[in-house]
């Protein structure tokens, strides 16, 4: 006998993140996939995700820090490439490069701790430039003396230039556009300079989905290989992905009009959504009316019973919003709505 679901629980739908990421695949082609896993997945559980993405073909995973690079490199083959980001001169940067993993360096001070932890074999890097979202990335004006500098170390053996790489806004066409015009300045800088990267990397999900010319060697995927779409755009059927973390609980109690669910802001339910936001109950949508620490209320005619099965976000199967619709209602973006759930409640894989 299969055993009792939980109270609260969040669904992960293997089926779907399987069909999201190959269409992701299908669609960037022929650029790499990176998968990105920050944040244990999107709190979906990377320990089971990225030997499924691999066992489909993904051959890199975007780690962010070295906690979590070195962590992914336990469970995956050597020939699985391991990218971190989110790196200081203070890291362990030594384990990493030990480890195989590849730094995205987009300070000096870095660049130097990195060479400094290289042993018998180079240190794998990307390097950044600064695109003009202003995050950890090599200023345009500083760029020339940053790949030199870069060159010089891999002439002494002590790095290995991999690649060139940055984030961008993706908050319009015209923004994405400066973007690029400075990341392939930056590219032809590092070229002068005497390098070769075999991989430049630019775009996630939205640019790399929707605009061709954003692709380069390689695109960071996160978003959209978990169903969530940005917020005011378009939505998951435009794209054609779904949802693949459904979060659900149980009505505990009937009071009056209104029913009560175990679940609250405690448990990463947005307490500012009260008298917004709706839930899935029997197929339909039910406002919610209020959101404690560890208790909410909807809205609840006669047809709904303690017991009942309840759908906070998911893909809609059973009238529930997405949690995309969840943070638009807010101002958010849908993969902080899914990051809030609780890693104490139970991850169910189906």
């Amino acid at each position: 006998m299969s055993e009792p679901l939980p109270q609260t629980y969040a669904v992960v739908d293997l089926a779907r993140f399987d069909a999201n990421l190959t269409a992701v695949r299908s669609r960037v082609a022929p650029a790499e996939t990176m998968f990105v896993v920050k944040n244990d997945a999107y709190g979906h559980g990377s320990d089971v995700l990225v030997p499924r993405a691999v066992a489909q073909g993904v051959r890199w995973i975007g780690a962010l820090d070295v906690e979590t690079a070195l962590h992914i490199r336990g469970i995956v083959d050597p020939g699985v490439r391991t990218f971190a980001w989110l790196l200081s001169a203070r890291d362990d940067l030594a384990a990493a490069a030990d480890a195989g993993v590849d730094l995205g360096i987009g300070d000096r001070s870095v660049l130097e701790a990195a060479a400094s932890a290289a042993t018998a074999q180079p240190v794998r890097v990307h390097l950044k430039i600064d695109t003009g979202l202003n995050r950890n990335g090599v200023r345009g004006e500083d760029w020339g003396a940053f790949v030199a500098r870069a060159a010089e170390l891999q002439d002494e053996g002590r790095i290995l230039v991999d690649g060139v790489w940055s984030h961008i806004s993706e908050a319009s066409d015209d923004d994405d556009d400066e973007a690029r015009r400075r990341f392939d300045l930056a590219l032809a800088g590092a070229e002068a300079a005497g390098l070769a990267p075999e991989y430049r990397h630019l775009a996630a999900s939205a640019a790399s989905f929707l605009r061709a010319e954003f692709r380069y060697d390689m695109v960071r995927v996160g978003a959209f290989v978990y169903g969530i779409s940005p917020a005011g755009g378009p939505h998951e059927e435009e794209l054609g992905i779904s949802p693949v973390m459904s979060l659900r609980t149980h009505v505990v109690e009937r009071r009056g009009d209104c029913a009560v669910l175990p679940l609250g802001a405690w448990h990463g339910v947005p307490s500012i959504a009260a008298g917004r936001g709706r839930v899935g109950v029997k197929g339909r949508g039910r406002l919610v009316q209020q959101i404690g620490t560890d208790w909410m209320t909807i809205a609840a005619d006669e047809d709904v019973l303690v017991g009942d099965d309840v759908a906070v976000f998911g893909p809609g199967d059973v009238g529930e919003p997405t949690a995309t619709e969840w943070a638009e209602l807010i101002d958010t973006i849908g993969e902080e709505v899914v990051l809030k759930v609780d890693r104490r409640i139970p991850r169910i894989y189906r």
